[in-house]
């Protein structure tokens, strides 16, 4: 009784589920006019949002439960597998080779630049600087240059015809990179991921012990429900969404950049909440965990994917996108090498996050 009672208060999964019944009902009328599809995007678009804060909450639900680095691990999971589960219906629908490229791209200039950005912003105002284990920002940072570079670099200097044998490659090669990096993350070298707080702070913020009382089935069984929900909406926001790029002109980049940022949605609160918290290193866990995750996992997935339904796969890097990722990837190996972040580390990553919205209209 108890249960069903807490269940009921499960609001945005009921607003989710009703949304996607009122919405397809009146489909066919919506996407005949621009005012329809517009109403359908925006209200599909907030909807998600508003739902992805409940994944957030379910997954900062188990974080407690289970504590550090497995919370940060079960939330950029929960990220990344909303934002496969939106690629591949998306891809399904508008057939566009470099939409998971043009998403992964945007999902790391979101969660390096934007996320980690504000966060060391808002906690440098706050606190000066901001201690984090170094050996975390720079275990993330080496696997993050090899992912990308091995995925979405090499292919510009392979033969056409060797490409579907270098692509069944990096399924193997990046599935058992992120065994043995999630191996080494939860056991083996469990302490890089954690930070050594002062015993106050830790009674403070009553975030150094696990809490039993807190249900794990019950979330996870929401974060499951939700995450669900949220690609059956994401199946109709992807028809609102084409025919409204289609309609005012604008770049299907920017499409890319809606997925990343519902999939960043749950991570972002989450972030400032540990930055206000001063938990830098909860931060740095989830921005560049998150990263890490959507390279590793988003690749073998869509290529899996695209492979089973014989569509067309482009995950090289243009010019533009490579030169922003280096900057990002040469700055975070710069600002993340002394522990502690500061106003300025946040602001200049924060700089390169309003240079890649920018350029998405150039």
């Amino acid at each position: 009784m108890q249960l069903l009672k807490k269940f009921s208060k499960e609001y945005s999964l009921f607003l989710a589920i009703f949304t996607f019944f009122i919405i397809g009902y009146f489909e066919h009328t919506l996407i005949q006019s621009t005012v329809g599809n517009l109403i359908g995007f925006g209200v599909l678009f907030a909807v998600i949002i508003y739902t992805a804060m409940s994944v957030a909450h379910h997954a900062e639900m188990l974080a407690e439960k289970f504590g550090e680095p497995y919370g940060t691990l079960i939330l950029t999971i929960s990220a990344v597998v909303v934002e496969i589960v939106i690629i591949v219906i998306m891809m399904m629908h508008d057939k566009n080779p470099v939409l998971a490229r043009d998403t992964i791209y945007a999902a790391l200039m979101l969660d390096i630049n934007g996320l980690l950005g504000i966060a060391a912003i808002i906690g440098g105002i706050k606190y000066g600087e901001q201690p984090y284990n170094v050996d975390s920002s720079n275990s993330y940072l080496s696997m993050l240059l090899v992912a990308i570079g091995i995925a979405m670099v090499l292919p510009h200097f392979i033969d056409v015809e060797h490409h579907n044998m270098f692509m069944l490659f990096n399924v193997i090669t990046f599935t058992l990179l992120y065994i043995v990096f999630t191996r080494i993350q939860l056991t083996s070298h469990k302490y890089f991921f954690e930070h050594d707080m002062k015993e106050e702070t830790c009674k403070k913020e009553k975030s150094c012990t696990t809490h039993k009382e807190i249900d794990a089935r019950y979330h996870s069984i929401n974060l499951v429900l939700s995450i669900i929900v949220i690609g059956a909406l994401a199946e109709v926001l992807s028809i609102f969404m084409g025919n409204t790029l289609a309609t005012f002109g604008l770049p299907l980049a920017i499409g890319a950049v809606g997925v990343a940022v519902i999939s960043a949605a749950p991570e972002l609160i989450t972030a400032v909440r540990a930055a206000v918290d001063n938990r830098m290193q909860t931060v740095i866990n989830i921005a560049l965990g998150a990263s890490l995750a959507t390279v590793l996992l988003t690749i073998p997935a869509v290529i899996v994917v695209t492979k089973i339904y014989g569509m067309e796969l482009d995950l090289s890097l243009t010019p533009l996108q490579g030169v922003m990722i280096g900057l990002t990837l040469l700055v975070s190996i710069v600002n993340f090498n002394d522990g502690e972040t500061n106003v300025l580390e946040g602001f200049l990553h924060f700089i390169l996050f309003i240079v890649f919205v920018f350029l998405l209209f150039v």
